[in-house]
């Protein structure tokens, strides 16, 4: 399987014939997200993440999803320090996943385990937990990932069509953002989407009653409040611009 989904190098699924004597060890890297500039979210964890992150919508493939901007330039990652530490309270479960991930059957009906081999935390040598008991069932760890999955999958479906009902009630428009340093750099980011308050306004009283009676009312107004996190992006991205000063 060739990458996909932005991080995921070989994903492959989970066997006892070849997992059976295996392990993974849920190391605090996040290293495989260094190329990411956005990373998507789920409608639920805009609750979360609008505090911390600019929050957008963006186009991937047929579907538009929520997602949060990590970095001004592509394949910038301004979230992870040197030493691949994730530098923010809140962490995508998109992140948090990882290195493990559905794989759906072409009918959709049929969902398998994967995972990507290239992980660091995964080892035959016993370090962290194992993906097998002796008896060849999933173990306890195996047990819960597919609870964490599955509860990950129906929340995708939602967001979907949360990101749908946006659409449909013509809410979404391209919005750009300009990042400038004290250098007097510019940079401008695109290729993304959102409401603005403009939007809002035009529409009906029972479609703002039927966004309210779901909490996507709030959901709206907060990703509208987390643009101004385009800020603290910019203050990240200064930073790494900063040369330290020549020894006297």
């Amino acid at each position: 399987m060739t990458k996909q989904l932005l991080i995921y190098e070989t994903a492959v699924p989970v066997t006892v014939t070849q997992h059976g004597n295996t392990f993974f060890d849920a190391v605090d890297d996040y290293g495989f997200s260094s190329s990411m500039n956005a990373v998507p979210l789920l409608a639920a964890e805009i609750f979360e993440a609008a505090s911390e992150y600019a929050v957008v919508f963006v186009e991937m493939g047929k579907e538009i999803t929520p997602a949060a901007i990590l970095g001004v330039k592509p394949e910038q990652n301004l979230y992870l320090s040197n030493d691949a530490h994730w530098q923010a309270k809140y962490i995508p479960s998109f992140l948090r996943r990882y290195p493990f991930i559905f794989s759906a059957s072409d009918d959709k009906k049929t969902l398998t385990l994967c995972i990507d081999e290239t992980h660091p935390g995964f080892n035959t040598e016993g370090r962290g937990e194992r993906l097998f008991n002796e008896d060849g069932n999933p173990s306890d760890y195996s047990q819960r990932v597919l609870e964490f999955l599955k509860a990950y999958q129906a929340q995708f479906e939602y967001s979907q069509q949360f990101s749908k009902k946006l659409k449909e009630l013509n809410l979404l428009e391209p919005l750009q953002a300009e990042v400038a340093t004290p250098t007097g750099e510019k940079v401008l980011l695109g290729d993304f989407q959102g409401v603005t308050r403009d939007r809002m306004h035009t529409l009906s009283a029972e479609a703002l009653a039927e966004l309210a009676k779901t909490d996507e009312l709030e959901l709206i107004y907060l990703h509208i409040a987390s643009l101004r996190n385009f800020t603290a992006v910019k203050d990240r991205y200064v930073k790494t611009l900063a040369v330290p000063a020549s020894p006297q």
